[in-house]
C-alpha cells in the first residue's frame, strides 16, 4: 500500500535561491580538492577513506565534498547542483540535505535574494 510521501525535514528555500562557499568553506572545499586528488590514482577504496577522513572532523558526510565542489564555482541554485550531480546518482534530496547541513555549518552562505527589477526611464 502506498503512503503519502513526507516532506524531507530542514529547511525550506525559496525557488531559485543562490549559494557560495563562505571563507571557511573556500579552505574546506580546497582540503577536500587536495584530498582526492591525492589518491586518485589508488583506487575507489582510497578515494573512499580519503573522502571520509577529509568529512569527519568538520562534521560532515563525505557526500558533502563534492557538493561543495559544486558551489567553488559560484552563485549556485539547488536545481544547477542536483542536475550536475544526477549524472552520478546522486538523488535531488541528498543534495539539499548537503546543502543544509553545509548553511549549518558556516561553509556555504544562501545569497540574499535580488532585488525587485529597478524601473527604466
Amino acid at each position: 500500500m502506498f503512503s503519502a510521501r513526507q516532506p524531507s525535514p530542514g529547511r525550506t528555500w525559496p525557488r531559485g535561491q543562490r549559494f557560495v562557499l563562505s571563507p571557511p568553506g573556500i579552505d574546506a572545499e580546497a582540503s577536500y580538492r587536495g584530498a582526492v586528488t591525492s589518491v586518485r590514482s589508488m583506487g575507489r577504496d582510497a578515494l573512499t577513506l580519503a573522502e571520509r577522513r577529509w568529512a569527519e572532523p568538520l562534521g560532515l558526510l563525505p557526500t558533502d565534498g563534492i557538493v561543495m565542489a559544486e558551489i567553488r564555482h559560484g552563485r549556485t541554485a539547488l536545481a544547477d547542483i542536483a542536475r550536475s550531480l544526477d549524472a552520478c546518482g546522486t538523488p535531488a534530496a541528498q543534495v539539499r540535505e548537503a546543502v543544509d547541513r553545509l548553511v549549518e555549518k558556516g561553509l556555504v552562505e544562501a545569497l540574499p535574494p535580488p532585488g525587485p527589477p529597478s524601473a527604466r526611464a
